[in-house]
C-alpha cells in the first residue's frame, strides 16, 4: 500500500547509518519535512520526544527494534525504509516510450534508490522529480542536435560513480534497442564499475500498440522486424526487408521515409502494401497517419520525429479493429438516444 501525506514542515526522525540512509534523508527534506537524525539505535544524542513520522531505515544494525517500539507505543507512525542503494554503482534503466505507467518495477525501485540520473529526452523525464530525489542532468539528444557526445555522456557516468554515486543513466525505450546500452556497459566495465541493466519496454512494440496496431496477428503476420531510420538503408537492406514478409517497424524514420518507401518499392514491395505513421505514441499530441507505400510519402509530410513507423498487413487489422469499434459505439449512441425519445 502506497500513501501520500504532506510533510511539508514536519519533523521526521531518519534512523539508520549515514551511507545507508543517505538517500532517504534526501526524499524526505524534498518533500519539505524537518528531518532529525539517528545513525545508531545507542546513539547519545537528544531524540525528539514525538516526531510526526519515523523512518527506519534497513542498515541492517541490530537493536532498532526497542526504540521503533516505544514510539509506535507512543503513537509515533513507523514507516519502514530500504537502505540506499550501493555507492560506485551504474545501472541502465529503461524508460520505455515515455510515460511513467509503463516503467517496471525494477526501473522505478533503480530511479528511487539513485544518486545522480542523467537521462535522455524520451524518457519520462517531466515524471522525474516525483519518482527519484536524485541529481537530475539532461544529456538528451535530438537528431541533428547532440547536446551531450556519446563519448562524454559515458565520462560523466563513469566519473560520478568513480566518486561514489549510484549512477542511473535512463533512456527512452530500451538500452539495447538502438540506445547504445552496449557501448555504455563497455565504458562502465572498462572502468572497473559495477553495471546492470534493467530492460524497458521497446517502443518497437508499445508505439504501435498505442495506435491499436499489433506487430504480428494470427493469419496476418507471424513475424517482425525492427530498422534504425536514423540513416537510409542500402539497396541490398531494402531488398532482404521487402523478401521477408510480415511487419516492418522503424523506429524515428521521419527523415529517411522517402528514401525507405522508395527502395522498397525498387525491391519489388507492392505499392498498395498499408503503411502507419505514429507520432508521439503515448504522449501528449499522439497522432497516427495511415496511407500506403504509394502514398506514404505526401500523406505523412506534416509528420515529425518521435515517431514509429509500420509496414504490413497488421495496419489494415488495425484499421478494422477501429472500424468494429466506431460501430459499436454509433449503435450504443442509437440506442442512448431512442430510450431517451
Amino acid at each position: 500500500m502506497q500513501l501520500s501525506i504532506d510533510l511539508t514542515g514536519r519533523e521526521v526522525l531518519v534512523t539508520g547509518t549515514d551511507t545507508a540512509a543517505r538517500q532517504a534523508v534526501r526524499r524526505y527534506e524534498a518533500a519539505g519535512a524537518v528531518v532529525r537524525r539517528l545513525a545508531g539505535p545507542h546513539g547519545t544524542a537528544p531524540l525528539p520526544a514525538k516526531p510526526f513520522l519515523v523512518a527506519a531505515v534497513d542498515d541492517g544494525q541490530p537493536g532498532w527494534e526497542p526504540l521503533l517500539q516505544q514510539y509506535r507505543a507512543a503513537g509515533v507512525p513507523v514507516a519502514a525504509e530500504p537502505a540506499a542503494g550501493a555507492a560506485g554503482h551504474v545501472t541502465l534503466v529503461g524508460g520505455g516510450p515515455g510515460t511513467t505507467e509503463l516503467l517496471t518495477v525494477a526501473a522505478v525501485k533503480a530511479l528511487r534508490d539513485a544518486d545522480v540520473v542523467f537521462y535522455d529526452r524520451l524518457a519520462p523525464c517531466q515524471d522525474l522529480p516525483a519518482l527519484t530525489s536524485a541529481e537530475l542532468v539532461d544529456v538528451g539528444k535530438k537528431p541533428g542536435h547532440h547536446k551531450v557526445g556519446q563519448s562524454d555522456i559515458e565520462k560523466l557516468m563513469v566519473d560520478s560513480a568513480l566518486a561514489g554515486n549510484n549512477v542511473v543513466r535512463l533512456k527512452g525505450g530500451d538500452p539495447y534497442v538502438f540506445g547504445r546500452g552496449g557501448e555504455e556497459v563497455a565504458a562502465c566495465v572498462a572502468a572497473g564499475l559495477k553495471v546492470q541493466v534493467v530492460s524497458g519496454v521497446t517502443s518497437a512494440i508499445s508505439v504501435p500498440a498505442a495506435a491499436g496496431i499489433p506487430v504480428t496477428h494470427r493469419n496476418v503476420s507471424h513475424m517482425f522486424t525492427v530498422v534504425s531510420g536514423h540513416a537510409p538503408l542500402t539497396d541490398k537492406e531494402h531488398g532482404h526487408l521487402a523478401g521477408l514478409g510480415g511487419t516492418i517497424v522503424v523506429l524515428m524514420g521521419i527523415g529517411t521515409l522517402h528514401h525507405l518507401a522508395a527502395g522498397l518499392r525498387r525491391a519489388g514491395m507492392r505499392t498498395d502494401m498499408p503503411m502507419a505513421v505514429v507520432e508521439r505514441g503515448y504522449r501528449p499530441g499522439q497522432r497516427t497517419t495511415i496511407a500506403d507505400l504509394g502514398t506514404i510519402t505526401s500523406a505523412a509530410a506534416g509528420c515529425s520525429n518521435p515517431a514509429v513507423l509500420v509496414i504490413g498487413e497488421v495496419v489494415r487489422v488495425a484499421e478494422a479493429n477501429r472500424g468494429h469499434a466506431e460501430a459499436a459505439a454509433d449503435l450504443d449512441r442509437l440506442a442512448a438516444s431512442l430510450l431517451g425519445s
